[in-house]
């Protein structure tokens, strides 16, 4: 037979393992047909202007003017438990990602062993060893390794950092929501205290009015029926003030605890609603939403981290292959182990084939897909809520303006009222209780006016939590593997502004 030469054999070889591997990929379960995800909903749908809006500040509570506001946010920011759970699940996701990456890197171990034993004297083991008490030691290095053939390494590292992503962006939601749950409790009471502002000058106007009415009694002018309904208007006037004195002091525990101080810290926080200076809204909802709202952002990477998970699903149909190899010492006596004769060597490489697995490959691929639709949905659901809430604010704001631009003008008519009829009084063409009378209204403006300010200054707090309360995303994908997402490709948190 004639000597086949080199580069012959060569290619022979080649041949036989583009073969092989063939046979291999032919050999696996298939995976089924292919599946169409739900379909994602995009910017167009929702009736976004392609104009960006004018950027938020990120504490865009300094720029409200009040200091005392500014403190208590970013004492809040700085030591809330929420928060410092937000910030362990980041560090969790984080580690197993680590985890998952340092999975495709080679692992080398190195252990030892001892051991004393007695041998059985009817045993596989025969004389002088059988019925005998020997010491064994092994010393082995061993290494292992998985190449990342198909990709599986690589899809679950890059879920594992979606979800790490996710995670970032839900304690940003958390630090975002916290500060406009602080922000609007300011507000709150800031309300509280204007309210009791006018609730003390109602007490003293209703006291003027019992005197008065006394006085009027006892010269004959009023009868018992005016008296009793002036007796019974200064306990309701004092009722009120008391009912606000303690939803101030609740107020006041709840920013206390929302900052991280003790309860009573704040008691003498006595904040004004004309101090607070928001930021001008703008005037229509841009793209930039889709990028500013930190739960936007957190769906959009669990999209993507579903993908990941699809497309490694995927590779389960396909071979695996591990390399393993050891060298160390073995003997039988502690007192052979360090000689030349006691050294072990040894490769031991592994391939595993899903060839009667696919039912359950199968399954499990279903699973994943259905994960992708769930995360779709809710990325979807996220997104109308995240548009319905800014554009419930924007239009809010809107009517709030215009209805405290018409409320007060009736404060100025009543106020211009009680002037006229002090004027009288004091030209002696009226009586006091007149005066007294025409305050009534001019006082109930003046509720009607601190209550919308307040909603118009809650509310703004609602837009800036809406807008995404001045978040910047600056995650960085990493796309470790390409896969085709044939039913409209969600679009990568980074493309969209």
């Amino acid at each position: 037979m004639s000597r086949m030469s080199a580069p012959g054999l060569a290619c022979c070889m080649r041949r036989l393992a583009v073969l092989v591997v063939g046979l291999l990929v032919v050999a696996c379960a298939a995976p089924g047909p292919t599946h169409a995800p739900l379909a994602l909903t995009g910017p167009g749908a929702l009736g976004l202007d392609a104009r960006p809006s004018a950027p938020m500040g990120e504490r865009w509570w300094a720029d409200w003017g009040d200091p005392h506001l500014t403190a208590l946010v970013d004492m809040a920011l700085q030591g809330h438990p929420s928060l410092a759970l937000a910030r362990a699940r980041v560090a969790r996701a984080e580690a197993l990602a680590a985890v998952r990456g340092a999975a495709a890197s080679p692992q080398v171990s190195l252990g030892a062993d001892l051991a004393v034993q007695r041998y059985s004297e009817n045993g596989h083991m025969t004389a002088p060893i059988a019925g005998s008490l020997r010491d064994t030691g092994t010393v082995r290095a061993t290494l292992g390794w998985s190449p990342d053939l198909f990709g599986q390494q690589a899809l679950d590292l890059a879920s594992a950092l979606d979800q790490a992503r996710a995670a970032q962006a839900d304690a940003a939601l958390a630090a975002t929501g916290l500060a406009a749950q602080l922000g609007r409790g300011y507000v709150a009471l800031a309300r509280l205290l204007a309210h009791r502002e006018v609730g003390l000058r109602a007490l003293a106007q209703r006291e003027q009015l019992l005197q008065l009415v006394q006085a009027r009694v006892t010269a004959g002018l009023d009868s018992q029926l005016e008296l009793t309904l002036a007796q019974g208007a200064v306990p309701d006037a004092r009722y009120q003030i008391e009912a606000i004195d303690e939803q101030i002091a609740l107020a006041r525990r709840q920013l206390a605890v929302l900052s991280g101080q003790p309860a009573q810290s704040l008691d003498a926080l006595a904040p004004a609603l004309q101090q607070l200076r928001p930021e001008t809204p703008p005037a229509a909802l841009g793209t930039d939403l889709l990028g500013r709202r930190a739960d936007v952002v957190a769906a959009r990477w669990r999209v993507e981290s579903a993908l990941q998970d699809v497309a490694l699903a995927r590779t389960q149909f396909y071979p695996n292959l591990n390399i393993g190899a050891f060298v160390g010492l073995n003997a039988l006596g502690l007192a052979q182990l360090l000689r030349a004769g006691s050294m072990e060597l040894g490769i031991t490489p592994a391939l595993r084939l899903p060839l009667f697995d696919g039912d359950r490959l199968r399954h499990q691929l279903g699973a994943r897909q259905a994960e992708l639709d769930a995360a779709i949905a809710q990325y979807n659901g996220v997104l109308l809520d995240a548009v319905r809430e800014a554009g419930d604010a924007l239009g809010s704001d809107g009517s709030l303006k215009r209805q405290r631009t018409q409320q007060a003008d009736v404060l100025t008519g009543a106020a211009r009222t009680a002037q006229l009829a002090r004027l009288r009084f004091d030209a002696g063409l009226g009586n006091y209780l007149a005066v007294l009378e025409a305050e009534s209204p001019w006082l109930v403006q003046r509720r009607l006016g601190i209550d919308l300010l307040a909603r118009q200054l809650d509310n703004q707090m609602l837009l800036i939590k809406a807008l995404g309360g001045g978040w910047r995303d600056d995650t960085i994908p990493t796309r470790p593997a390409s896969h085709a997402y044939r039913a409209g490709s969600p679009p990568n948190p980074k493309d969209v502004p």
